[in-house]
């Protein structure tokens, strides 16, 4: 345990850095899927589920449609997972006695690792949820003439109404994270990158009281013997998937809200929020309790594998290597 301590804190956060780059270009059209899936209204659906989402994606904005908004994310998740881990290790040590810790103690060093990661998550999410849903805006846009159409005609079937459509189909505007950082700061300042932090803190905080303490007894398990604490690369997967799949799950309603609370442009007829209290309320009224776990699958399945890679690389050691401080 001593010499675990001594792990230099600069090794910590380039293991944090490169699991969360390697994590994101793996599962990050799925991500866009929950988004997608998130954002969309009781009947006005475009994406029965995910595979459909992710098709229909394809179809209309090509392959690389399903990436959309990776480049910012993977140029925040570096600071953003390293600033996670790191400081979930610093402040169980800051905490632990003898090397030991109580359950509340493990909980209480994910809460502070959860506050800790909003500084960059906040914005990194915010400009990552613009780009993801652009492509469902626009596509929600190209039947909105239709419908309109049909509405002014009494009714009339939708192949006779579509026929008197001759408006082109909107295009998917391509709009970059500067461009969107630039707008944000000149006409609401840097408080603009932060819309949703309240709603950020309430998901990552809870994951993080969650996922720590889950992985850390799990990790446990896959112990040889109470003489050797080497665990298997393979176990520390399993125990980062499965802690980070149910940690996910649980707080799938604080990220249906965050996700809504930090879309700035709205489809048609779509709801507006003021805070997390008012959205919270709209979302139960409107479209019920199911509507809280609108992307919770999708999430899963972008959460498991990121988390189980994170912790391989985190296990095994990559920035010590790299730096030369391997105890």
């Amino acid at each position: 345990m001593a010499q675990q301590q001594q792990i230099s804190l600069p090794a910590k956060l380039i293991n944090g850095g490169i699991a969360g780059m390697v994590g994101v270009t793996c599962v990050f059209p799925i991500d866009l899927a929950k988004t997608r899936l998130q954002n969309q209204r009781s009947g006005q659906q475009l994406y029965k589920n995910m595979m459909d989402c992710l098709i229909k994606t394809v179809k209309s904005e090509g392959y690389f449609g399903m990436y959309r908004g990776a480049a910012v994310n993977l140029t925040l998740v570096t600071p953003e997972k390293a600033i996670k881990l790191a400081a979930n290790d610093f402040f169980r040590q800051q905490l632990s006695k003898d090397g030991r810790l109580t359950v509340f103690k493990e909980m209480l060093a994910g809460c502070c690792a959860g506050m800790c990661q909003v500084i960059i998550t906040t914005p990194m999410e915010m400009l990552k949820i613009q780009l993801q849903d652009a492509g469902r805006l626009a596509a929600q846009q190209r039947g909105v003439p239709s419908v309109i159409s049909a509405l002014k005609m009494g009714g009339t079937s939708a192949v006779l109404s579509r026929s008197y459509n001759t408006s082109p189909a909107p295009q998917i505007m391509r709009v970059s994270a500067t461009q969107i950082t630039r707008e944000l700061l000149r006409t609401k300042g840097v408080k603009g990158l932060y819309r949703g932090l309240g709603a950020t803190l309430m998901r990552d905080i809870p994951f993080s009281v969650v996922y720590f303490p889950l992985f850390a007894h799990l990790h446990h398990l896959g112990r040889h013997s109470p003489e050797d604490p080497a665990v298997p690369f393979y176990w520390s997967f399993m125990s980062g998937c499965l802690a980070g799949c149910i940690a996910a799950v649980t707080v799938s309603p604080f990220d249906v809200v965050k996700t809504r609370l930090q879309s700035l442009k709205k489809g048609a007829n779509e709801e507006t929020y003021n805070g997390v209290v008012d959205c919270f309320r709209k979302i139960l009224r409107k479209e019920g309790p199911g509507a809280f776990l609108k992307g919770a699958i999708c999430r899963a399945l972008v959460i498991a594998p990121l988390f189980g890679i994170a912790q391989v690389v985190y296990v095994v050691g990559v920035g010590e290597y790299l730096l030369g401080c391997t105890p």
